[in-house]
């Protein structure tokens, strides 16, 4: 069990403690907080608390974490869209409406599930039991090309090209409007939303730094297809970067209009292009993910 313990500022007083909370470990949800509140876990001045208390200046709060009970991950006999495969690693093409890894709610189906059932145990275990041979993720409702790591030393390898953003990821999207610049780059920081604790938003205060570059492939007056260029890999990077210029991507319903007249599931955006060094051969291999059905049926639409 971890114990963090937290003592707030002037500007933190009178704040229920569950919010305050929730503000200082952007990695736990709210309710997670109310839940430990509620089993007590929660103590301020050495006295258990409820979500309601109100902080003050210089209370001395320690919460106790429980240690993480791993589920059983099963592997499932689902069909996947391989780029490429050696020994080392492979590149899969993920579908729509595929969560990449085991969580909450999404135990089954994942894209994990998949690589389990056809690698058996040859997978990097460097992200644990829930993360397999995964280097990087993209959404659930995002497709295109992801890379999967079979062995410890080459996930490390490319984990580390990752970190000095010498891996090539280029993505196409669909933005609503018309973009007012032919190219251009986003150089804003992306973090957890003040306010809404399952979002990401540009936050100058507490994002980390996000660099993406965007150029126009074509332009259709109520919409525009870019292509973008990611220097750094924060969730929803592409979406709130784009939604922070009043281009929210089509279908994007979190950062974008409720209005979804395409009848989209979920936004228009899909990894079409990924290019590493090859960690044990040394060469540099590059792979293109064909831009699937429902993208193309938005371009010809739009298009007429």
């Amino acid at each position: 069990m971890e114990t963090l313990n937290f003592i707030p500022e002037e500007k933190d007083r009178a704040c229920r403690i569950d919010r305050y909370l929730a503000e200082q470990c952007p990695d736990f949800s709210r309710s997670y907080i109310q839940k430990l509140l509620k089993e007590g876990a929660v103590c301020v001045n050495n006295t258990v608390v409820k979500a309601n208390y109100k902080v003050q200046t210089a209370d001395q709060i320690s919460m106790a974490i429980p240690d993480p009970q791993e589920p059983d991950i099963r592997p499932e006999n689902i069909p996947l869209d391989i780029l490429y495969e050696d020994q080392w690693l492979m590149v899969v093409n993920k579908p729509k409406d595929m969560v990449v890894h085991p969580s909450a709610g999404h135990l089954e189906g994942t894209l994990v599930n998949a690589i389990m059932a056809h690698c058996g145990e040859n997978l990097s275990g460097i992200n644990g039991v829930l993360r397999p041979g995964i280097v990087h993720r993209i959404d659930k409702d995002t497709t295109g090309a992801l890379l999967i790591c079979k062995e410890d030393t080459v996930h490390r390898n490319l984990a580390e090209q990752l970190k000095e953003h010498s891996i090539k990821r280029r993505y196409r999207a669909i933005v609503q409007g018309n973009l007012k610049e032919d190219e251009g780059t986003v150089d804003a920081p992306v973090g957890r939303h003040p306010t809404d604790r399952k979002k990401m938003a540009v936050n100058h205060k507490n994002g980390k730094n996000a660099v993406t570059h965007y150029k126009v492939l074509e332009r259709f007056g109520q919409a525009t297809y870019i292509e973008c260029r990611l220097e750094t890999g924060r969730t929803h990077q592409i979406r709130v970067h784009m939604a922070s210029l009043g281009h929210p991507l089509l279908g994007d319903t979190v950062y974008g209009s409720s209005k979804n007249p395409y009848h989209l599931q979920g936004q228009a955006l899909h990894a079409m292009i990924l290019g590493f060094v090859h960690p044990v051969t040394g060469e540099y291999m590059e792979f293109e993910a064909p831009l699937p059905d429902y993208f193309l049926k938005l371009l010809d639409k739009l298009r007429k």
